[in-house]
């Protein structure tokens, strides 16, 4: 099989950082070449180098058996290789044929050939099975779709190695089915792919060969059919890691989060969930399921006060926060770990020790009456940062220099520090190695032992069902039903979240007794397939 390209012995350093040591990669025609490792272990930054975003401090680098100097991405977009980064660089407002044109050359001088663009995508779409309006704006589509623009980008540029980083990552269940069917459909028709990702069941179900990067280093390459789930954990980690989190029966208390009937509308004016109530018990995670855009953001939201629900009633306890702000919730004792960590969940210009007070920054013992006191502040910080082994040069550091991995580690150390009741947690491991993860799912058992009520967000359906109690499935803003573990698993769930069976009503599913007994509709303690 014809290699197509061959990085060989890359060096890269930065300051006080060795990110690549003599790293070696080949990537053959018509192969997946899946590339794993931890946060850090210096992925990103190989394909930085071969996308001409770095310059490497040694080595060499071949596309088609000769060798390349690669300075921009102009130079490496000219050898035939694209890349679709983890963070879509599209123009939410323009277009897909809009931003598909942006940087291309047009023989009408700055006259762009939309016509000719618009023709080249339909062609494109149709070849590779695609579904794709070149008119539509980007910011209407799907993120699966988003991420098919990203992609018709590249094949229109003329690449022929694609570089996927962590593309499954904002994906739901069903649109990672249609990527990897996208990817296998490009392999068979000659296109080198590098993939990669830290789901190892993802990369051992699309991979042909899988290489394992650990502290800047190539630990082994190997064929997938050779590969399993903890061999590639063990290298990646350097020990045994648990995929299988403690499993045992919640003591549960009394109800402390009730939602009746809420009505709430997204940023397009449809309604995300509709006539919706569930109710939350003290010691329990509570996890939520559905396939993306059933309304989870939108529940997530409106919890934490950032989002007005348009009819309903949400109490905490005894108190009423239906449309609080949102210093109220915090107040009310609700800790929110958001989906987007960069944007929302910390302010990337301030210090690790200020952004560990967020939410708490007016109160004692970090406000006196006219300023901060920063020696608690710096107290505090140090306490989170050993605790929840946040792995940062300093507290004075910008937060914006974590990893994604111990960006999250300090949102939910803070939000958990501030003695909530109930913690929203949306999407906590997306984009985590395996040590985050890992980490991330024994400090939500551990909140959950010690009487939290925790409501679990997540695309990741395996995540779902290894942690929760109780699953409530959401399809198109209604809630289907709320099954207990003993019933929730991929074919019942998965039913729910296609719109099959449960109850549709959105009335409140109240528990028949305490502990794993809060059994959902009579059809699915039935079966879903009765």
């Amino acid at each position: 099989m014809t290699t197509m390209l061959l990085m060989k012995n890359i060096t890269k350093r930065f300051p006080g950082v060795l990110a690549n040591d003599r790293v070696s990669l080949d990537v053959r025609e018509g192969e997946i070449h899946a590339l794993v490792g931890e946060n850090g272990a210096g992925k990103t930054t190989l394909m930085n180098v071969l996308y001409g975003l770095y310059q490497p401090d040694d080595g060499q680098i071949f596309v088609r058996g000769r060798e390349v100097r690669i300075c921009s991405p102009r130079d490496a977009i000219s050898l035939g290789i694209g890349m679709i980064h983890q963070h879509f660089m599209l123009v939410p407002a323009f277009t897909v044929a809009e931003n598909v044109a942006l940087g291309l050359k047009s023989s009408k001088g700055i006259v762009l050939e939309m016509d000719s663009i618009r023709r080249r995508i339909e062609q494109l779409s149709a070849q590779y099975g695609l579904s794709m309006d070149s008119q539509a704006q980007v910011w209407q589509l799907p993120v699966g779709v988003q991420q098919q623009a990203e992609i018709l980008k590249a094949l229109i540029r003329g690449a022929e190695i694609l570089i996927l980083d962590e593309p499954t990552g904002v994906l739901p269940p069903q649109e990672i089915l249609r990527l990897f069917a996208t990817l296998r459909s490009f392999a068979a028709q000659g296109f080198s792919i590098i993939f990669i990702s830290h789901k190892l069941k993802e990369v051992m179900e699309i991979g042909d060969r899988i290489t394992v990067l650990r502290q800047g280093r190539v630990i082994s390459t190997i064929k997938a059919t050779d590969a399993s789930v903890e061999e590639l954990a063990r290298m990646m980690v350097g020990r045994d890691v648990n995929f299988a989190p403690q499993r045992k029966k919640p003591v549960l208390g009394d109800a402390v989060l009730r939602l009746s009937n809420l009505t709430v509308f997204d940023d397009r004016g449809v309604e995300a969930l509709k006539d919706f109530s569930l109710e939350m018990y003290k010691g329990e995670i509570l996890g939520v399921a559905g396939v993306q855009g059933s309304g989870q953001t939108e529940l997530a939201e409106v919890l934490a006060g950032l989002r007005r629900c348009r009819s309903g009633h949400i109490l905490l306890g005894n108190r009423d926060l239906t449309n609080a702000a949102p210093h109220t919730v915090i107040e009310a004792g609700l800790a929110y770990v958001p989906e987007d960590r960069k944007r929302v969940g910390t302010i990337g210009t301030f210090s690790v020790a200020e952004n560990s007070i967020l939410k708490s920054h007016t109160r004692a013992p970090f406000a006196g009456k006219l300023l901060l006191r920063r020696r608690s502040i710096a107290e505090h910080a140090r306490c989170l940062v050993q605790e929840y082994d946040i792995r940062t040069h300093g507290i004075d550091v910008e937060a914006r220099t974590l990893s994604g991995g111990n960006l999250q580690k300090l949102i939910l150390a803070r939000e958990v520090s501030r003695s909530a009741s109930v913690l929203v947690a949306m999407q906590p491991t997306r984009g985590l190695d395996i040590q985050a993860t890992e980490f991330t799912h024994r400090k939500l058992l551990e909140l959950r032992d010690s009487g939290m009520a925790v409501l679990l967000i997540s695309a990741d359906l395996d995540e779902v069902l290894a942690l929760s109690g109780r699953v409530a499935v959401l399809y198109e803003g209604r809630l289907m039903d709320v099954l207990p573990a003993e019933l929730a698993n991929k074919q019942s769930v998965g039913l729910l979240m296609a719109g099959i069976g449960g109850r549709r009503d959105g009335g409140t599913i109240e528990a028949e007794e305490k502990g794993h007994s809060h059994l959902g509709s009579t059809h699915l303690r039935r079966g879903a397939g009765d």
